[in-house]
């Protein structure tokens, strides 16, 4: 018998906004060998707190679709909706894992994890969001022990959204941001093309870089078992 076949060992299932186009094809090159992730949406209209919160409403019913996929592992894949609030990442981790009875998680949970690993305690934060979502960000690292140095949130052309931004411009920003005191780098936001441009990040900085895809699948892998030490996207995924 063949265990050749997509998500042999380990199949998980994504939680996504409507708007995102980023997360998907970023998690695709990331992958290793034998693992698959299986997607569906929430509708978001926009990126204040009050339509974030609302876009949580249905989470049980996507959860729903994903379980009938036999996903071994369901992440809701939203940094700002699921750092909102200190709480809101692990209640929203819970609806799901109680609704489904498979196991889950959320990005909050995935860049906590991500910076203990790393020993960063204190970071820059680099985001596209409005600053009220970067207040909510930076409230909920403080309330996990985490202080934010220095935050910005850059917000790229109107009408055209966060993929709209090319990673060397994103590169170009986190550079300006560097800190003398900073334990380590968070490029925030599922739905922003930083992925390519971590390792020469790292380099440049002397310090660890996170993203919210990079986090988030590193946390995944580790969870589901998977121990694979994956090339090109920063320390974290090389070395943990």
């Amino acid at each position: 018998m063949t265990t050749d076949f997509y998500g042999s060992r380990l199949r998980i299932g994504m939680i996504l906004a409507s708007k995102n186009t980023v997360a998907e094809p970023d998690v695709n090159a990331m992958l290793p060998e034998g693992v698959s992730v299986h997607t569906t949406r929430l509708h978001l209209v926009d990126t204040d707190p009050t339509a974030l919160k609302k876009m949580t409403d249905d989470t049980e019913q996507a959860a729903a679709l994903l379980a009938s996929a036999e996903v071994d592992l369901i992440v809701f894949h939203c940094t700002a909706a699921s750092t909102i609030d200190p709480e809101m990442g692990q209640k929203i981790a819970q609806r799901i894992q109680r609704s489904t009875g498979i196991a889950s998680t959320v990005t909050s949970e995935a860049l906590i994890d991500a910076l203990n690993t790393l020993g960063a305690k204190k970071i820059v934060l680099l985001s596209p969001y409005p600053q009220a979502v970067n207040d909510a960000e930076v409230a909920f690292f403080s309330h996990y022990g985490i202080q934010v140095l220095h935050e910005v949130g850059y917000i790229p052309v109107k009408g055209q959204g966060s993929p709209s931004a090319q990673p060397a411009e994103w590169q170009r920003r986190a550079m300006t941001l560097k800190h003398p005191d900073a334990d380590a780098y968070f490029l925030s936001c599922t739905n922003i093309r930083v992925i390519s441009i971590i390792d020469a990040l790292e380099k440049s900085i002397h310090a660890p870089v996170i993203s919210s895809n990079q986090a988030m699948l590193w946390h995944c892998l580790r969870k589901g078992g998977i121990e694979d030490a994956i090339p090109n996207y920063g320390k974290l995924l090389r070395s943990h």
